[in-house]
């Protein structure tokens, strides 16, 4: 049995389909339909259940598919023990962070994690808040980044940083020359929020509650980009952190008002429990903590 035949097999039944399975490892569909036949044929068990336009996986396949995806991941990590082995800083780093984070909190850290070790290629997955703690707990993702990190089965939590939580509103909005904002003041605006299931939506509506206010939602978006671009052609006002307005402010085309009271939000970093930690790895968790601890 192959790693290869393993992978293919994975691949169709994440795909259900062979020819998309072949298409992911440059085979035709009649290739891998006799890689599949073959490990049926080996393990004495029907694997897949064939039916006209996809298949599923039977019982049988499913216990394959487990068994499958843990050798795999093993098999990936040769690469990580070996540098370990060796304690080399090297070798690939595969992030999880939610997307204001991502693309607006890490790229100073990640600047100076490629400066100091160019010899570590770096890799940030832009995912909602439930999919990064997925990819840390399935391995996809070796470490992860979330705002409000709670507990979770198999998941170690580092604390990182925290934003400050600010309105922002176009240049012209009355609220605009505001030198702070109390809840209160958003009553009777048009209210721009992330969408419900998000933590920091949970987070800021929790926060109105307990100050009294009901604010009117809108509109409601899964990610801080849209989020700002409704704000910017005047479709309402919003509270987002400070860290991930910065470019808008800036450039004048958004205002960030601090609250008052002030509103922080708490980042974590994401670790698999039991994992074993490459150098790369321990090195840009201590870049990471430090950094953070001086600023």
């Amino acid at each position: 049995m192959h790693i290869e035949t393993l992978k293919i097999f994975c691949d169709v039944v994440e795909t259900a389909s062979f020819s998309k399975a072949g298409a992911l490892n440059s085979m035709t569909q009649s290739a891998v339909s006799q890689q599949i036949l073959s490990l049926e044929k080996k393990l004495g068990r029907t694997l897949l259940e064939r039916g006209r336009r996809q298949c599923c996986v039977t019982p049988e396949g499913a216990v394959l598919l487990s068994a499958a995806k843990e050798i795999l991941e093993i098999y990936d990590s040769l690469g990580e023990r070996f540098n370990e082995l060796a304690d080399v800083v090297a070798g690939e780093l595969h992030l999880s962070a939610v997307y204001s984070i991502g693309l607006h909190d890490l790229p100073p850290y990640l600047k100076a994690f490629e400066k100091k070790y160019p010899t570590v290629e770096v890799h940030v997955a832009y995912k909602r808040s439930a999919q990064v703690y997925a990819q840390v707990l399935s391995g996809e993702a070796v470490m992860g980044f979330v705002a409000y990190p709670a507990l979770r089965k198999g998941i170690h939590i580092e604390p990182f940083t925290d934003d400050e939580m600010v309105v922002i509103c176009p240049p012209n909005h009355p609220l605009a020359g505001s030198a702070t904002i109390a809840p209160s003041a958003l009553k009777k605006e048009r209210f721009i929020a992330f969408d419900p299931d998000l933590p920091t939506r949970q987070f800021v509506d929790r926060h109105f509650r307990e100050s009294g206010v009901l604010v009117g939602h809108s509109m409601e978006f899964d990610n801080i980009e849209t989020v700002k671009r409704a704000v910017e052609i005047e479709q309402g006002v919003s509270v987002v952190p400070l860290a991930s307005v910065e470019a808008e402010v800036k450039a004048g085309s958004l205002r960030a008002i601090p609250l008052d009271p002030p509103l922080r939000r708490p980042i974590g970093i994401l670790l698999k429990r039991n994992r074993p930690r490459t150098p790369a790895l321990r090195e840009f968790l201590a870049l990471l903590q430090n950094r953070a601890k001086a600023e």
